[in-house]
């Protein structure tokens, strides 16, 4: 199957690439397919002509998308519904992936799919705006929203906690009164692959549905971030002392959900999977991550830049 996968350099990308390989795949990053150009979108679809479409580029500067709503908007709001309606023009059904930031943290459980919507700051209203824009767009669709992604690839808090451990960084401040859901691409790949399997045996099974599929249990950023060292150290990797704050501690421009644990009960239910327990997902990416020192020295340069991975977390260098 021809399969077209927009933001061909993020972790997503860069993970299926690797799990769902014996598909016919095609990366456009926005030099072909920029979601903020309905032209450039049909163009890049129009030449491709895919099977299936993966729609897994953002705008993903949570803090920088309030000084700039407009920009988040054209790229995660008005984009993917152009994806959709060139897809439904070609007879190509869509896998959108959004997020958690649609909730707004405002109960004691995990989330489900039917949940009232109600995100907190601009980047949470841009991703439901496209969630919007796809499901009305007349196309076949599935809508995946994840939680906290990492990765091996790119800059994400996994790699940012290596980092600054790595830099001599022996103290890091970490909230921990926002729970979630800690999601490594990789399996959230193997998820998207199961789907794409399905969808190739019966066109119509699970289609037009919004799912929840991320990493399974549950954690605050700080339980996380001693999950990653305790890893790191059992490969001989760096570490650091993590002291708990509170998010009032940690201000940033942009309002984050308390509590965004995702229930994922629908999706395994309709195709027979779940997501690993996310602690075992992380053993997996840091064991990749800690292959040689040059690996690791790779992953030092690979964090700066990120606009997402340090939103919780301040340091003390020795």
């Amino acid at each position: 199957m021809k399969i077209l996968i927009t933001g061909r350099d993020g972790q997503l990308a860069r993970s299926l690439a690797e799990r769902i390989a014996q598909h016919e795949l095609v990366f456009a990053g926005r030099s072909e397919l920029d979601l903020a150009d309905a032209a450039s979108i049909e163009r890049a679809v129009a030449a491709v002509n895919p099977a299936l479409i993966v729609s897994a580029a953002a705008y993903t500067a949570v803090d920088r998308a309030e000084a700039e709503p407009s920009v988040a908007m054209a790229v995660n709001g008005e984009g993917p519904g152009v994806l959709a309606r060139m897809a439904a023009r070609i007879g190509a059904p869509i896998i959108h992936l959004s997020t958690d930031y649609v909730f707004d943290g405002g109960v004691d459980r995990p989330w489900h799919e039917e949940d009232p919507t109600s995100p907190l700051g601009v980047y949470g209203e841009t991703k439901l705006a496209g969630e919007r824009a796809v499901s009305t767009s007349g196309v076949h669709y599935a809508i995946l929203r994840t939680a906290w992604i990492y990765s091996p690839f790119g800059a994400n808090f996994v790699r940012t906690m290596l980092r600054l451990a790595l830099n001599g960084h022996e103290i890091v401040r970490v909230v921990a009164d926002q729970l979630g859901n800690p999601t490594s691409a990789l399996a959230l790949a193997d998820g998207i692959g199961v789907l794409i399997e399905a969808w190739q045996r019966d066109p119509q099974q699970g289609a037009d549905a919004v799912y929840h599929l991320a990493g399974s249990g549950e954690a605050s950023w700080a339980e996380f971030a001693r999950a990653i060292f305790a890893e790191s150290v059992r490969l001989g990797g760096p570490s650091a002392d993590v002291r708990n704050i509170t998010t009032a501690e940690y201000p940033t421009s942009a309002r984050r959900p308390i509590n965004s644990r995702l229930d994922c009960t629908r999706f395994e239910r309709k195709f027979g999977f779940r997501l690993p327990e996310w602690h075992h997902s992380l053993r997996e990416v840091i064991e990749r991550l800690m292959i040689d020192k040059e690996r690791i020295d790779a992953t030092e340069r690979s964090f700066k830049g990120s606009a997402t991975s340090t939103q919780c977390v301040s340091s003390v260098k020795s």
